[in-house]
């Protein structure tokens, strides 16, 4: 299959209200299924973030602020991937609420994936990863709050270009200061876990 050389075309959408503002993207493609599979996956993202502030007790409306935005980490050849933010704040808060998700899709096949889907069945890519993880964190002496417990198989992630980058949310595993830990995981030293016509093997290749 003859894969996108472009970048897909991204349009930027916002919910707005009293002390709300909140942007997302939405893609546009060729393959409407597609399209609306992705657009609802990024929108399920942005209002899971919301539900979770208003679950925590954090949401009144007209008095809470919210700000929510995204990035683009990667878009080439049909792989996408995003980060989304949202930031709570009210005059109650001790400290203001951040939180993160992403999400990265194959425009092509429509398919969303989960950091278990980049790898073979039964790799050990969990133990590289780790041991990767680890040693950054000892490098850059980075504080816990525990020990490393290691990642799991929908643990949060994206792509920017070849390099994989993991990410924690906040008390996760570090004091809130630290804010989201990340780690870069060069993908050369994952190549032989990759799976077959996934996101980071599409990036890999030539």
């Amino acid at each position: 299959m003859e894969r996108y050389r472009l970048p897909v075309p991204i349009q930027t959408y916002s919910m707005k209200a009293s002390k709300i503002s909140i942007y997302y993207p939405q893609v546009l493609l060729p393959n409407p299924i597609f399209q609306h599979s992705i657009n609802a996956a990024i929108l399920h993202k942005v209002f899971a973030m919301f539900a979770g502030v208003d679950e925590l007790g954090y949401y009144e409306p007209g008095v809470t602020e919210l700000i929510g935005n995204y990035e683009m980490k990667n878009n080439q050849r049909g792989i996408i991937s995003f980060t989304f933010t949202l930031f709570a704040n009210m005059p109650s808060l001790a400290h203001p609420v951040d939180m993160m998700d992403s999400l990265t899709a194959d425009v092509q096949t429509g398919k969303i994936y989960p950091l278990q889907d980049l790898f073979v069945p039964a790799s050990n890519y969990k133990d590289k990863i780790n041991a990767c993880i680890k040693k950054q964190i000892k490098e850059r002496n980075i504080p816990l709050l525990g020990e490393f417990p290691g990642i799991s198989d929908d643990q949060t992630y994206y792509l920017a270009d070849k390099t994989l980058i993991i990410y924690f949310d906040e008390y996760e595993i570090t004091p809130g200061y630290v804010g989201f830990p990340m780690f870069p995981i060069p993908s050369y030293i994952l190549e032989d876990d990759i799976a077959s016509e996934s996101p980071l093997q599409i990036l890999m290749s030539n």
